[in-house]
């Protein structure tokens, strides 16, 4: 019983530590778990090769201190899972392998939390660039991520003035169309003159406030160079200016700062032409500026980096042009023609009236006109609808010093008080001439007024499809003062002043000044179709061209854009003339429908798609009634409908009926079939496609109402009286469609018995359902009950198993006890023989010493008694000696 009681301690042991674990485990189940992962180290962004140098623990006080020993910095803030930071590593990249030598490019990755950068930068976007110069900055770049677009932005940033030594230099500068500051030091004295490096500042600045760069700096150094354009102090600033007069910063008024001139010339600028970049995202850029009021819309490609643009140089002379209106060549007439006996003399009304039209017209060569479409009830509407209203300057008005057209509302208000009181000088006139007539201003004797009027018809106007047809050579008749033969090229109207100034011909690529001479003034922007050209495809671009060039007018405020035709190649006249036709009165342009090109067209579809294109076939020449339904991809109340009109579609004669449907948001229509509400219902009936009418909105959108709403409308008589044969066409037709609608009902009917049968069978396939999971709940029930006793048993049963394992351990360690106390014995059993064996031939010697010695006593009793007797106690003693220690080993050997 020893050896059991050795292992209890071992087994309490045990059975606390698993206990002790048990309560670890249930303790910290209690506990909130961690639900959220720990940021993976960052990698790196760049390659190893890559001449960026990629800081991607975020390490920006590291960046710092390498931006204080390099002139020109980049610095690249990314995020690694920023998609754009991606398409825009590549660009990077391009970029540094070019300017390495000269910039210094440092990528940060900005959104590792445990980086600098995260900590001390709040960015709300990625990816970020800024640029350092020096000290400056940073400069921040947020134009298109594109390789050349970022590396002209990077060479203006190196180089942020020109410096002009030479009069063709200086004339390169001023020709390029967009605004230019100038400034003149004299570096004769010192390498850097007074004001330099605030001029030079001032640069950056404008590069800062303008990710654009829209306006150049540039520095004259010779003072010959300087004077042609007025600069003789050195440190004088000079704004360019192509239309407005140029000006210089008055240093007097405004301190000498870099910030003052910046802001001075960004406020003073001349923006004849505007790039446009959008960024891609969500944005109002465009809004804003289609709102400022029509727009032209030029995509070209372009490549920052290329030194000759051949095209934009084009299209800059047109914008010049076009906004030139101080120094327009149309206001300059042919004044030969003034000592003709034929041209008009002024009124009698006017005093002087022996005054010549030719010395008006030599003093003021800048007269400011409007068009005036006469109203119903005047008395002129009788004979003429459409007057020309012109203010022109007289003798009392010196002309050098008129340097801009008078022309406002305040005039143009007088102007037409004078004329409706002169009103009596019209009337004898046929309607199909012209009349002009001089008068003076009726609230100023030091003005007149000049007056051509004309009828035109409208109706005729506006169903005529060319300009050659629109604009008819009329007759012109000067009331009471002669008559004048010539005739003009076009209805008079403001954006042809020739009606007035006889002999003045706007030929076919002149516009110069057409932005003053119109109400439609046109803003120009240009935008980069390799990077934009989604949106001129949006605006009626083809998508298969291989020549990206573009260029279409929007009128927001219309709510219509017109086209360039792309047959003709993009070049300064046909652009004059794209403008000169948008300018004109009566345009002759027509607004562009844009077309759904991804509609793919399917002859088994129950509904037809109508697109663009086939809008007036699909609705006007076809011989059947159609049902046109206008929805969008988003409209969600839309795409509930689809299931109600295929079912009506299903239902109708298809001789008869055409149900369609079109995507009025990727799909442009004539104004009149245009709609503000979606979901919209439009019926054209047959023969009477003119009367189309429109789904009550009041009324559910079902399948029944949709069927009394075209039976209905389907069913009315046209407006013509109809005959015999007309009312047995329409007999025939109806009882046509009765017999249909008759042969759908039975068939609807049949299918509803179908459909009672199959109710039926279903009803009886559930209640057997419906039993059989009855069944089986039960038995679930009885498994449930069961499994539970057999888990109770199983729970039993491995308690008894873990009791009788414990005592097979606990007999397992005993017989292993007994084998080794049995395996001692044995190795005593066999000492004790060898014990004995030893024992045993130790008597055998001691009987034959015994045997020996007796004989030697025999032979030497007398000599060797004493001897003898010695030699035998001695042995004696030796024998008994060698008997006690074997006893006690065999005995020691028992004990243990």
């Amino acid at each position: 019983m020893a050896v059991p009681g050795v292992l209890l301690p071992k087994v309490q042991v045990l059975k606390e530590d698993e206990a002790r674990e048990e309560i670890q485990r249930n303790h910290s189940s209690c506990r909130a778990k961690d639900v959220t992962m720990p940021a993976k180290l960052p990698v790196n962004f760049f390659s190893t090769r890559s001449p960026v140098i990629d800081l991607f623990r975020g390490q920006l006080d590291y960046a710092d201190h390498l931006r204080q020993d390099s002139e020109i910095v980049l610095y690249f803030f990314y995020a690694p899972w920023c998609g754009q930071s991606i398409a825009a590593r590549e660009e990077i990249e391009h970029v540094a392998s070019r300017l390495s030598d000269q910039v210094l490019f440092v990528a940060v990755n900005c959104w590792w939390n445990q980086g600098k950068c995260r900590k001390q930068k709040h960015f709300f976007y990625f990816p970020v660039i800024h640029l350092y110069h020096r000290s400056f900055g940073p400069i921040e770049y947020k134009g298109p991520m594109s390789a050349v677009y970022i590396e002209k932005f990077v060479r203006r940033v190196m180089t942020p003035l020109l410096y002009i030594s030479s009069r063709s230099k200086l004339l390169d500068f001023l020709s390029n169309y967009e605004p230019g500051v100038l400034g003149y030091f004299e570096f004769n004295a010192s390498p850097q003159p007074p004001g330099y490096l605030t001029f030079f500042t001032s640069a950056l600045h404008s590069l800062k406030k303008d990710y654009l760069g829209t306006i150049r700096f540039g520095v004259i150094t010779a003072k010959r160079v300087a004077e042609e354009i007025s600069l003789v102090q050195s440190g004088s600033v000079y704004l360019h200016r192509h239309v407005n007069t140029s000006l210089i910063y008055p240093s007097d008024i405004m301190n000498y700062t870099a910030e003052n001139i910046c802001k001075w010339a960004l406020e003073n600028r001349e923006m004849l032409i505007r790039w446009l970049r959008p960024h891609g995202g969500k944005s109002l850029l465009l809004n804003n500026e289609l709102k400022k009021g029509p727009a032209l819309l030029i995509f070209i490609p372009y490549n920052p980096l290329a030194e000759i643009h051949p095209l934009l140089d084009e299209i800059t002379k047109v914008a010049l042009e076009y906004h030139n209106c101080n120094k327009s060549q149309a206001a300059e007439p042919d004044l030969q023609h003034l000592g003709d006996t034929d041209s008009p003399a002024f009124d009698s009304s006017v005093p002087d009236a022996h005054t010549k039209l030719s010395e008006t017209f030599s003093i003021t060569k800048y007269p400011c006109c409007n068009t005036v479409v006469l109203p119903q009830w005047h008395s002129i509407s009788r004979t003429h609808n459409v007057c020309e209203l012109c203010i022109n300057q007289t003798l009392g008005v010196k002309p050098n010093k008129v340097h801009v057209p008078h022309c406002n509302f305040l005039e143009i208000e007088a102007a037409l008080d004078s004329f409706y009181l002169q009103e009596h000088t019209f009337f004898q006139v046929i309607s199909n001439t012209i009349e002009c007539s001089n008068f003076l201003s009726f609230y100023s004797p030091f003005s007149y007024y000049t007056a051509c009027c004309r009828t035109v018809n409208r109706h005729f106007l506006s169903f005529s499809s060319s300009e050659e047809t629109i604009f008819q050579t009329p007759k012109v008749a000067f009331s009471s003062h002669g008559k004048k033969d010539n005739a003009p090229h076009s209805i008079p109207h403001i954006e042809d002043r020739n009606w007035f100034i006889p002999d003045l011909h706007i030929n076919g690529t002149n516009i110069t000044g057409l932005s003053c001479r119109t109400n439609k003034t046109l803003n120009l922007y240009l935008l980069d179709s390799n990077l934009f050209w989604i949106y001129a495809e949006r605006l009626g671009a083809s998508r298969s061209t291989h020549l990206k060039e573009f260029a279409a007018i929007v009128d927001l405020k219309e709510e219509v854009h017109y086209v360039l035709d792309q047959n003709q190649s993009l070049v300064g006249s046909t652009l004059e003339n794209f403008i000169k036709n948008f300018s004109v009165l009566y345009s002759p342009l027509k607004r562009h429908l844009v077309d759904d090109p991804a509609v793919r067209f399917h002859e088994q579809r129950v509904i037809t798609e109508v697109t663009t294109n086939t809008f007036h076939d699909t609705v006007f020449r076809s011989e059947k009634n159609v049902l046109l339904l206008y929805y969008a991809q988003w409209c969600g109340f839309c795409a509930s409908l689809n299931h109600i009109f295929i079912q009506l579609a299903r239902l109708l004669p298809p001789d008869n009926f055409t149900v369609a449907r079109i995507d009025i948001t990727r799909n442009d229509l004539p104004w009149e079939f245009m709609t503000d509400h979606l979901p919209t219902i439009l019926f054209f009936p047959h023969q009477r496609k003119e009367q189309s009418v429109k789904f009550p909105e009041d009324f559910a959108v079902n399948l029944p109402n949709l069927l009394k709403f075209i039976l209905h409308h389907s069913s009315l008589s046209s407006s013509e009286p109809c005959t015999k044969e007309c009312l047995r066409k329409e007999t025939v037709l109806q009882q046509g469609h009765i017999s249909h609608l008759e042969r759908e009902i039975q068939k609807l009917r049949s299918e509803i018995g179908a459909l009672h049968q199959a109710h039926d069978q279903l009803e009886a396939q559930l209640a057997e359902a419906r039993r059989e999971e009855q069944r089986l709940q039960q038995q679930k029930h009885r498994l449930e009950k069961q499994h539970k006793t057999l888990q109770l048993h199983s729970e039993q049963l491995q308690a008894t198993y873990e009791q009788k394992n414990q005592e097979l351990l606990e007999m397992a360690e005993k017989l292993q006890e007994l084998a080794d106390a049995s395996e001692n014995l044995l190795k005593e059993n066999t000492l004790l023989r060898i014990l004995v064996a030893s024992r045993e031939g130790k008597l055998q010697s001691k009987d034959e010493i015994k045997e020996s010695l007796q004989s030697e006593q025999t032979l030497a009793e007398d000599d060797d008694v004493s001897v003898s007797t010695a030699a035998a106690t001695l042995e004696a003693k030796q024998i008994d000696n060698i008997d006690t220690v074997e006893t006690e080993h065999s005995s020691g050997n028992r004990t243990e």
